[in-house]
């Protein structure tokens, strides 16, 4: 799919990125869905300035919908993929759903 155009997304690897940062736009927005001031994720990753922070956010709220489904497809690959990793990689899987647990995000 092609998403509009900011000066503060890329496309990488199928996925979409904080422009010039190995940060996700997932990371951010869910964050932010979350009630996370742009300081406060800013704080959560070394990497991004708060600008880019807000450009982040406006493009979010910009193509709001676009974005919404973005995150739900990432959500539904990784339930789908959640089942092979829990039995290929059982160590991986149990810590991967730790993070999450300790991030506070539900399983979809």
């Amino acid at each position: 799919m092609a998403y509009p155009y900011s000066p503060y997304i890329e496309e990488r690897d199928g996925g979409l990125c904080v422009a010039g940062t190995g940060v996700s736009l997932d990371s951010v927005v869910i964050r932010f869905q979350q009630g996370a001031s742009p300081e406060k994720i800013v704080q959560s990753f070394s990497t991004l300035k708060l600008s880019q922070v807000y450009g982040s956010i406006a493009y979010y709220l910009e193509n709001e919908e676009t974005i919404r489904e973005y995150i739900a497809q990432g959500e539904r690959e990784l339930e789908r993929s959640r089942v092979a990793l829990s039995q290929t990689n059982p160590e991986l899987f149990g810590r991967l759903e730790a993070a999450r647990r300790q991030m506070g995000l539900k399983r979809a």
